[in-house]
């Protein structure tokens, strides 16, 4: 007989959550990591990202990606607000940098475009009128109804999109876009090689990532940084893309966006499947 789930006790969470987050804020970071470790206790399917703020703080191991439910539950309850936020509080434009950047190159225009991690459509917008066909997939539900209200994509999907990639059995696309994606993901041979696997041969993969000065890294691909988003080294971007069976076409260093008032260095990235 299988044992039901437990039941989360949303008080209790609720408690340790709010007092970890005081006390990281008050700079008592043991004690918050302690707090931290309570409510994964509590929530072993991490809702919260506590196992992002732990890493941010140096009190625990770097984990391959954020859970799939914390990345849920964010973008879920902002999918209402996320554009007002993002485009005019943050000035983020990724969207318009990977249209100019496919004008500058000249490429395009498309005939399959899928748009991971899709949201409610910013990306799907700037490119709807180079592609002929746009899937979009994100893990958020509420954010794929924003999205599908827009009417950009001609089919839309609520998945993880690395899940999305591995079970994808439809015609390959000839563009494969990400924004947004990479800093929520840290290790990144799954998303590289499951773009291979639903791209024509020549077709392109365009991402955004954040990163970090080169001493921050300390030798590592990839960490979590200040703000409980995954930054990536250039020199490992450019290793597993070449391991993954891709050309770089072009990195561009870029502000992703801006964040209490300073911005967020990032890349944005070109690269071509040279089977």
């Amino acid at each position: 007989m299988t044992q039901k789930n437990k039941k989360i006790d949303e008080e209790a969470l609720a408690e340790a959550y709010n007092r970890a987050l005081s006390l990281e804020k008050a700079g008592k970071f043991d004690a918050a990591a302690a707090a931290y470790r309570e409510v994964l206790e509590l929530d072993p399917e991490d809702h919260g990202g506590a196992c992002v703020r732990l890493a941010s703080m140096g009190r625990g191991e770097t984990p391959l990606k954020a859970p799939d439910a914390y990345v849920a539950t964010l973008f879920d309850q902002h999918a209402d607000v996320f554009e007002d936020v993002l485009v005019d509080q943050l000035d983020y434009c990724v969207p318009l940098l990977v249209r100019q950047r496919i004008q500058a190159l000249g490429l395009g225009p498309f005939k399959r475009v899928l748009d991971l991690g899709c949201g409610t459509g910013l990306t799907g917008g700037a490119l709807r009128d180079i592609a002929e066909d746009i899937t979009g997939v994100d893990l958020s539900e509420n954010m794929v109804e924003v999205a599908h209200e827009k009417d950009l994509y001609e089919t839309l999907y609520v998945a993880e999109a690395v899940d999305f990639l591995d079970d994808n059995d439809d015609e390959p696309f000839d563009l494969v876009v990400a924004t947004d994606v990479l800093p929520y993901m840290g290790a990144l041979e799954a998303l590289f090689f499951g773009a291979v696997d639903n791209l024509v041969p020549g077709g392109l993969l365009i991402f955004s990532s954040e990163t970090l000065p080169a001493e921050d890294f300390a030798g590592h691909g990839f960490m979590v940084g200040p703000h409980q988003r995954f930054a990536h080294s250039e020199a490992y971007l450019r290793d597993r893309l070449t391991a993954t069976g891709f050309e770089i076409v072009e990195i561009s260093d870029i502000t992703v966006r801006m964040e209490d008032g300073e911005p967020i260095a990032g890349q944005l990235v070109i690269a071509r499947f040279k089977p």
